[in-house]
C-alpha cells in the first residue's frame, strides 16, 4: 500500500484511495478537468484530471477509487496528476488501509459492552439495552463500524462502540465515590447516549451527514429510538424510561451545545461528564500523535484552541 503521507514528488502511483470530493471545473481555455479530494487512513491529497478521457468508468464521491498517476508539487502543496481512474471493485481493496480503525479491536469492546449490559439489575431496562446491541441484529452490526464522528473525536471504523464502552466506564467509575448513583442507568445511558448517530452519520466510507442528521441532530434522534422502543417494553417502569431519555438529551450538559435540556439528575451529571472526559481526551491523544512539529509543543490545535505539551516526544 502507497499511503498518502509517505508519497513523493515525482513517485508513479497506482493505488486505491477514498474519493472523498469531486468538483468539475474549466480551465481558461475552457477545457474541462475533475479536481478530486483523495484521502486513505494516513492523509489526503488532491488529485487532479486533466484528460477526461482518461476515465475508465464514471465514478462519484464517496467511491473507492482506483488510481494510476504521478505525484508532483505544485505551490509547496503534494497532489497526484492522474492518468486512469476508475471505480475499485469489491474485494481489491482492504479497507482498513482506507480508514482508521479502533485500536482496541471491536469483538474485544462489543463483549466488553455486552458484559456491561449483564450487570443490568432491572431486566427490563436491560431488555431495552440489549434491543440495540443484540436483538436488532442490523443495528447491532452498525454499531461495531460506525463512527462517533464526522471528523472530530472517534471519526473512524469502530469509534461509536469505543466511545460508547468509554463513556459507560467513566461514568460508572463516579459511583465509587457517589455510592448513590443508579449504576443500571449509567450503564444503559452510557452505551444509548449517542445512539443517534447511527442515523445522524452515514456508514463509511461516506462519512457525512444524512439528511435526517442535519434537520433533528443525533440527540433528538436517540431519544425518539430509545423513547419508542422503550415504550414497546410494558415491563419497564415510566419513570425508569424518563430518566434514560433525560440523560440522552442533556449529555451535552448546556443549551448552548445543544442539549434541549441541561442534567437535572447525577446520573445525567455524571453522563455528562464522562462524556465531555472521553472525546477532550481523544481530541488531545490524537492531536498529539498526530503532530510532526520539533520540539514539546503541538502546533496551535484551533479545536481545542490550545497548544499541547508532547512529555516524550522528539527528545532526540
Amino acid at each position: 500500500m502507497e499511503f498518502i503521507a509517505d508519497l513523493k514528488e515525482g513517485q508513479h502511483v497506482i493505488e486505491f484511495y477514498l474519493c472523498k470530493e469531486k468538483q468539475q471545473l474549466v480551465t481558461k481555455a475552457g477545457k474541462d478537468y475533475f479536481k478530486i479530494m483523495l484521502e486513505d487512513r494516513s492523509g489526503s491529497v488532491i488529485g487532479m484530471i486533466w484528460d477526461l478521457n482518461m476515465l475508465v468508468e464514471p465514478f462519484s464521491k464517496g467511491d473507492i477509487v482506483k488510481v494510476d498517476g504521478r505525484v508532483q508539487i505544485y505551490q509547496e502543496t503534494k497532489q497526484i496528476n492522474i492518468v486512469r481512474i476508475r471505480p475499485a471493485k469489491e474485494n481489491e481493496y482492504d479497507i482498513s488501509n482506507l480508514f482508521r480503525t479502533s485500536r482496541i479491536p471491536i469483538e474485544t469492546m462489543y463483549q466488553k459492552a455486552m458484559s456491561m449490559i449483564e450487570r443490568i439489575q432491572d431486566p427490563a431496562l436491560k431488555r431495552l439495552v440489549l434491543y440495540f446491541y443484540k436483538d436488532n441484529a442490523d443495528i447491532a452490526r452498525r454499531l461495531k463500524r460506525h463512527p462517533a464522528a464526522k471528523n472530530i473525536h472517534h471519526g473512524y471504523i469502530g469509534g461509536l462502540l469505543e466511545h460508547s464502552v468509554s463513556v459507560a466506564t467513566l461514568a460508572l467509575g463516579y459511583k465509587e465515590i457517589y455510592p448513590n448513583l443508579d449504576a443500571d442507568l449509567l450503564i444503559a445511558g452510557g452505551l444509548l447516549h449517542d445512539i443517534g448517530k447511527l442515523k445522524e452519520l452515514q456508514m463509511l466510507p461516506v462519512s457525512d451527514y444524512t439528511d435526517e442528521g442535519r434537520l433533528l441532530g443525533h440527540i433528538t434522534i436517540g431519544y425518539q429510538m430509545v423513547y419508542e422502543q422503550g415504550c414497546k417494553i410494558v415491563e419497564l417502569a415510566p419513570e425508569k424510561l424518563t430518566m434514560l431519555c433525560h440523560m440522552i438529551l442533556s449529555h451535552h450538559g448546556k443549551l448552548e451545545y445543544a442539549s434541549p435540556v441541561v442534567p437535572a439528575t447525577m446520573e445525567a451529571m455524571a453522563l455528562n461528564m464522562a462524556d465531555l472526559a472521553d472525546s477532550q481526551l481523544k481530541l488531545m491523544e490524537d492531536a498529539i500523535k498526530g503532530d510532526n512539529s520539533e520540539g514539546h509543543w503541538t502546533s496551535f490545535n484551533r479545536t481545542l484552541e490550545r497548544y499541547l505539551y508532547k512529555p516524550e516526544e522528539n527528545k532526540a
